[in-house]
């Protein structure tokens, strides 16, 4: 005998329910901070100066446009794709990506554009991640709380998308040679891999392809040891474009 209409919709809305508490089980195994703990995990804008605000806009006028297949997350080493039209209609446009990169950007940064309509509406396939540079300038913040920042922001995309892979980069060396800024950023990096587990995040460290035999960070890749040139930016697209590829499901993909 078939169950009564009102006892089938209160047993598929209890299913319901267990479904949605799984899922939000899934997302929550990346543990939320205490509010106030420190700055990098504190969403914070930059409206003092004056670019960025309107690059707010523009990334979120893109948004609204819908058909994002794929997001760029960064500071100015991230921002700095702009100026490499060719190489990015190559690797990103035909990915229908949007470069969410701010120059300056630290952790704090990123999670205030995440929470003020960056992934508003959309779904995209990727999120890139590398952040976390401008965190580690003297005693701002440790490599702990770096690594809190960006744990924080790979937690905000799987709460506000999550179909999106993530891949996350190790932070980018800087200076000419092995120095306590440089293990700070690496130590940050190696403590936020820990979020990946091959299925929604990915880690990749492909600073290695930077480096010389002694850990030298040459000048023409990065001639100001911090911002790649166009042959830095050549050799982060060879290096994850694979991956990116893989990620999104792409014909043909390794």
């Amino acid at each position: 005998m078939s169950l009564p209409n009102r006892a089938l919709r209160a047993i598929m809305l209890l299913c319901g329910l267990i479904l949605s508490a799984c899922a939000h089980e899934r997302i929550n195994r990346i543990k939320p901070f205490p509010p106030g703990s420190h700055s990098a995990i504190q969403p914070v804008a930059r409206m003092d100066y004056d670019w960025w605000a309107p690059r707010q806009e523009q990334v979120l006028e893109r948004v609204r446009q819908g058909n994002v297949g794929m997001i760029l997350i960064g500071d100015s080493i991230t921002h700095g794709w702009d100026g490499e039209t060719e190489l990015w209609t190559k690797c990103f446009a035909r990915r229908n990506a949007v470069n969410m990169g701010f120059g300056g950007d630290r952790t704090e940064h990123v999670l205030w554009r995440l929470h003020n309509g960056s992934l508003e509406g959309i779904s995209p396939k990727v999120a890139m991640i590398m952040i976390g540079t401008n965190n580690s300038n003297g005693d701002d913040n440790t490599a702990a709380e770096i690594a809190d920042g960006i744990v924080a922001i790979c937690r905000e995309i799987r709460l506000r998308s999550p179909e999106t892979k993530i891949l996350l980069l190790a932070i980018f060396p800087r200076g000419e040679g092995p120095s306590a800024q440089r293990e700070k950023n690496a130590r940050a990096s190696l403590l936020a891999s820990q979020v990946a587990d091959n299925k929604h995040i990915f880690y990749l460290n492909i600073n290695d392809r930077f480096l010389g035999p002694d850990q030298t960070l040459a000048k023409d890749i990065m001639p100001d040891l911090l911002h790649p040139n166009h042959q830095g930016y050549v050799i982060w697209a060879e290096a994850v474009d694979p991956v990116i590829a893989r990620l999104m499901g792409e014909d043909g993909a390794k």
